[in-house]
């Protein structure tokens, strides 16, 4: 996706407000929507992967999302199926499920957050221009990475709320 892609402008309880070429929202904070996508493997695995060093945010480094921004007038259900099909390079995902949404906030940058899930029984074959590396890992072994590999802020604080829901 490019800059040039419009999104959506939404205030706090993420009604639109008005729309702005992607580049411009980055550029200037304005607060935007976004899906997060956990990706499972037939074994239950999740897929994690570290981002190309030329995406717009958070370069060159791990996820263990697919998703990215929805775009103007598409739904957070559209946006998650689309960035998970192409992210893993797969078509014929069942509908993610959609497990919780927040506002994600960090230095002067947010976005509403969709969090799913989805079960990928297929063989992928991630965007080259998306994925520089990319692997299944049990979600035990994920959890020790979290403090050895430099994560993406928002997979990262949705991957905790993801684990503080499961806990409660």
């Amino acid at each position: 996706m490019s800059a040039d892609e419009i999104l959506d402008i939404v205030d706090e309880q993420d009604r639109v407000v008005g729309t702005a070429p992607r580049g411009v929202a980055y550029a200037e904070g304005l607060r935007h929507r976004c899906v997060f996508v956990l990706a499972r493997d037939a074994d239950g695995r999740v897929f994690v992967h570290r981002r190309t060093p030329t995406k717009l945010v958070f370069p060159s480094l791990y996820d263990m999302f697919v998703g990215g921004v929805v775009g103007a007038g598409e739904s957070y259900d559209t946006a998650a199926l689309r960035e998970a099909e192409e992210e893993l390079g797969v078509f014929g995902l069942p509908q993610p499920v959609p497990l919780f949404k927040f506002l994600y906030e960090r230095d002067g940058q947010s976005w509403w957050s969709a969090v799913y899930e989805v079960r990928c029984e297929l063989p992928v074959s991630p965007q080259a221009e998306e994925v520089d590396w990319h692997t299944f890992l049990p979600e035990a072994e994920l959890r020790e990475r979290l403090g050895e590999w430099e994560w993406v802020p928002d997979g990262l604080a949705a991957y905790e709320r993801l684990l503080a829901r499961r806990a409660g």
